[in-house]
């Protein structure tokens, strides 16, 4: 089969030209734009089918070369470190260390959804991990590891079935969040607080600095490029120290570490700049995971998964609606978290990040859920996660379970 690569620039054109379609497409369906899905769900999605249908019914392989993607990343959490201003992190506290618990006790749940669904349906339940905190919360890089594992165990397939499941976690994170977040804000009749409204208008722009400078726009690729730099230095200092944290958490540190300083010598950085910054990287991020999706490799499983997904999404949506939306206080900022922990279940980080800014771009901000959401995303879920499987994976039905061909 001949393979067409896109890569380079033409990888960040069509990620915008995604971008420009999922906008046009929200806007004209009034469904979409009702339930706030994220237009790089939405054309990131109709991309990806697009070129399964090419690749199914014309013969020609179309491969991306996403080595750009994670600079995206890294940049848009730096923006997330940025503004972080050690005079609100203090609002967070209590509400970051709820959620933590909360996600703690949903990862086990996710699991035990998923091993009881494998049994079900007669397969061993090692595949049920697969469809539950293993892939889903934990995202491709989780799946792979702990798939090519499982396979040397002897559980075959492993790594393609986690695969799958992170894919389509992917989508249903990204189309279940918003509209979830809506029907609360709209059952409650919820409203960002008068207080978080001032707090976050505030731009820290002196008075005499026009909208746009040259200057100022070199300021803030320096201070990105910064964090990027640092972060990376710190991180293979860790790394030599055998302390392994994601890259985009060091630069989000670093992040935090300048702005404040920049507080404290009375510079303070504009936090609206580096937010518009952050957003079209995260669109662009969100945009490229989409399109990319192998879609054609993964129709053969397509029922299964489905069924699975489905149980799955109304075992995250129940818990979100009973137990995430009443722990952090039933109001605006709790109903803004719930879609960004549909998106963190059911996905990845960005995904979260995009269902809230969807919904907050349509009702109004809300500092805290920008705040609490990363960083249990960024830190505390991966290491949960990496504790609750292996918890399941000592059960004794698991380990007393035959494997297959055994």
């Amino acid at each position: 089969m001949n393979e067409i690569i896109v890569e380079g620039s033409d990888i960040i054109i069509l990620a915008i030209l995604v971008l420009v379609v999922g906008n046009a497409i929200t806007q004209k369906v009034e469904l979409l734009r009702r339930f706030s899905i994220p237009i790089a769900v939405t054309g990131g999605l109709l991309c990806s089918v697009i070129v399964a249908v090419i690749t199914a019914y014309g013969g020609v392989g179309i491969v991306f070369d996403m080595s750009i993607r994670d600079t995206l990343l890294m940049v848009f959490f730096t923006t997330i470190g940025t503004s972080a201003k050690l005079s609100r992190l203090s609002a967070g506290g209590k509400s970051l260390a709820l959620l933590v618990v909360c996600a703690a006790v949903f990862l086990a749940l996710q699991d035990t959804t998923g091993v009881l669904i494998a049994k079900a349906i007669g397969v061993h339940p090692g595949y049920g991990l697969f469809a539950g905190s293993v892939s889903l919360a934990g995202g491709h890089g989780t799946a792979i590891a702990w798939g090519n594992d499982a396979e040397a165990a002897g559980l075959p397939n492993a790594a393609l079935t986690g695969i799958a499941f992170a894919t389509f976690g992917l989508i249903a994170g990204g189309i279940v969040g918003g509209p979830v977040a809506e029907l609360l804000i709209k059952k409650h009749k919820l409203t960002p607080t008068e207080a978080q409204g001032n707090q976050i208008t505030v731009t820290d722009k002196p008075e005499d600095e026009p909208e746009y400078s040259l200057r100022r726009a070199l300021g803030i690729m320096l201070v990105i490029a910064a964090c990027l730099s640092c972060g990376e230095v710190v991180n293979r200092w860790l790394f030599s120290n055998d302390i392994k944290l994601p890259g985009f958490l060091t630069a989000m540190l670093i992040g935090i570490l300048i702005t404040n300083l920049a507080d404290q010598m009375r510079r303070p950085l504009c936090v609206s700049d580096y937010d518009k910054v952050g957003e079209i990287a995260l669109q662009l991020f969100l945009a490229m995971s989409l399109m990319s999706m192998d879609l054609s490799s993964l129709s053969g499983a397509f029922s299964a998964i489905f069924l699975v997904l489905c149980i799955q999404i109304l075992v995250i949506t129940l818990f979100a609606v009973f137990v995430i939306f009443r722990v952090m206080g039933s109001d605006y900022d709790a109903a803004v978290i719930v879609g960004g922990f549909c998106g963190l279940g059911m996905g990845a980080t960005p995904v979260a990040i995009a269902n809230m800014n969807a919904v907050t771009a349509k009702h109004g901000p809300s500092f805290k859920s920008f705040l609490v959401i990363p960083l249990t995303g960024a830190f505390f879920i991966d290491l949960i996660n990496a504790m609750v499987i292996k918890f399941f994976i000592g059960l004794p039905m698991l380990q007393e379970a035959p494997l297959p061909g055994t």
